[in-house]
């Protein structure tokens, strides 16, 4: 089974000049000596370490493409032609009574201070990368229309560039991250949250003194990794003088750029750009519950965990520590993952999948309960982008999880909303889009209805926004079909009884069982009794 081509993507803008390669390696099964391109092999050979990235960095996102044997395409979810459960209390289920349009789609998470959304989905981390940066008030303003949690990734003040610190290195001031939370806070109406995620370095600068001292935030996120890969956050950098800025700020920034060859280099314009990176973190149970402690006694309400598709080691680790520590919510990232900003190989083939990792999430929910111990809320993130996607996660996950964590998938609409407002203002709207119309009220099927609510404030809300919550409405009702359909008319009510594995493989990874079984016993009552 040929799981993914290596050597060749248009991620890294690379690509095979045989029709034939190597299974393993994807190297080019006649590779001539002369070959003019271009293989990811051929380009490393005098690009070197940019090849391990998508590119152009910052300006796109990219997901890997390795197809993995099971996936949640290998369930399905069943439909009932009776029933109908999660109906409000005193009303009888009927045709004129469970209408899919009455399903409740609401969620909450947390261990006492709970927060609510409106729908079981919220934004993957939109940390110091540029694409978060330059989108950061569509995707904000479109969260919290949406009434949906909104997640400040790691590094916003370390490279804030008018970022300001104390003697003992604390961050004073950072404007970046003021804009993030005021941006946000504007059409936050009691639906979601906005939390800030923190790692090694936001640790040492302090940012979560910062964030809770001026802006009073209720939440904050620990984070040990992520589904992209298992290396600290990274950017790239294309000016020397920000280079040896964050350097100096205690970042690992690669190549050196205090090093004169690498100067020089970089003057030549051999070196185009640089790699800022975070630090690894290394997790015990007692610095753990030592820093949570420490949090709350900052004032958060809330602390939240985001752990990576780490081994099983470290999910038991998670999810252990985070019952004892009464972690908010733990979101477990599986891979591949990715929004663009990692090394392409490490996104491929590092990692446990996502269905993969869910199913082991399960398993050891499932024996912490029975040991007596409180599962924390629990959030499964790693390739999901759709309703269906989201009802088989949290059916399987339940009653553990409570909402899915989408990174590309809740990206893709506040871009298409900017620059549809973009080739509207240069007059170079597309046919795909111009067959629906040549102005906002005409495309946004959703505008009206914003419209109507804001009244003149919907002149500060961006057409990025407006795709997300466009986005977000289109989840909904499709969500609403299919629970509806499963008889499920609240989130509470879905079990794993609503799915079914199409492949044995499926059935034995994630205990849910096969099409062929499923229900099996209650068709023979029906058949035969």
């Amino acid at each position: 089974m040929n799981l993914r081509q290596p050597n060749a993507n248009e991620a890294t803008g690379t690509v095979s000049r045989s029709r034939n390669v190597a299974p393993m390696s994807g190297i080019c099964t006649r590779c001539i000596d002369g070959c003019r391109g271009s293989c990811e092999t051929w380009l490393a050979s005098f690009r070197g370490r940019e090849v391990l990235y998508p590119g152009p960095f910052g300006e796109m996102t990219a997901g890997a493409d390795k197809n993995y044997p099971i996936d949640y395409s290998h369930l399905n979810i069943h439909g009932y032609a009776v029933g109908a459960r999660g109906l409000p209390e005193g009303i009888e289920a009927g045709p004129d009574t469970a209408v899919f349009s009455t399903v409740d789609t609401e969620t909450e998470y947390g261990w006492d201070k709970k927060v609510r959304m409106r729908l079981p989905i919220f934004t993957g981390a939109l940390g110091s990368t540029e694409i978060a940066r330059v989108n950061w008030e569509h995707f904000a303003i479109g969260a919290a229309i949406s009434g949906i949690t909104l997640v400040c990734g790691e590094n916003v003040c370390g490279i804030d560039p008018g970022l300001k610190r104390d003697s003992n290195g604390k961050v004073t001031e950072s404007l970046e991250m003021d804009r993030r939370i005021n941006i946000y806070r504007k059409f936050y109406d009691g639906y979601g949250e906005m939390l800030v995620q923190m790692n090694v370095e936001d640790t040492r600068l302090g940012t979560a003194e910062y964030v809770a001292s001026k802006h009073n935030l209720d939440t904050i996120e620990l984070k040990w990794g992520q589904g992209a890969k298992c290396i600290g956050g990274e950017i790239k950098v294309k000016s020397l003088e920000r280079a040896i800025e964050l350097k100096k700020r205690g970042y690992i920034v690669l190549p050196d750029p205090i090093l004169k060859e690498n100067q020089a280099a970089f003057k030549a314009g051999a070196i185009k750009e640089f790699e800022r990176h975070s630090r690894l973190g290394f997790v015990t149970k007692e610095g753990f519950l030592e820093e949570v402690d420490r949090l709350r006694d900052i004032g958060f309400k809330r602390v939240t965990l985001k752990t990576g598709a780490y081994s099983m080691v470290e999910l038991a680790m998670a999810l252990r520590y985070s019952s004892e520590a009464k972690i908010d919510l733990l979101t477990i990232d599986g891979a591949p993952g990715g929004t663009g900003m990692s090394p392409w190989p490490m996104m491929n083939e590092w990692g446990i999948p996502t269905f993969y990792l869910q199913s082991l999430a399960y398993e050891f929910a499932t024996k912490l309960d029975k040991k007596g111990y409180r599962v924390p809320d629990l959030a499964m993130a790693g390739g999901f982008s759709d309703e269906p996607g989201t009802f088989k996660a949290l059916a399987m996950g339940s009653p553990y999880f409570k909402a899915v964590c989408m990174g590309r998938g809740l990206m893709i609409p506040g871009m298409v909303g900017k620059n549809i407002e973009k080739w509207i203002k240069e007059g170079d709207l597309p046919k795909s889009v111009s067959k629906y119309g040549n102005n906002i009220e005409e495309i946004f099927v959703a505008y009206e209805e914003l419209k109507e609510k804001f009244g003149n404030r919907i002149k500060e809300i961006p057409m990025g926004a407006v795709g997300i919550y466009t986005y977000s409405q289109k989840f909904k009702t499709g969500l609403q079909q299919i629970m509806a359909g499963s008889r499920n008319f609240q989130l509470s009510t879905m079990s794993r009884d609503d799915l079914m594995a199409l492949t044995p493989e499926a059935a034995e990874v994630s205990g849910i069982d096969y099409v062929m079984s499923s229900r099996f016993d209650e068709a023979m009552g029906a058949l035969l009794d």
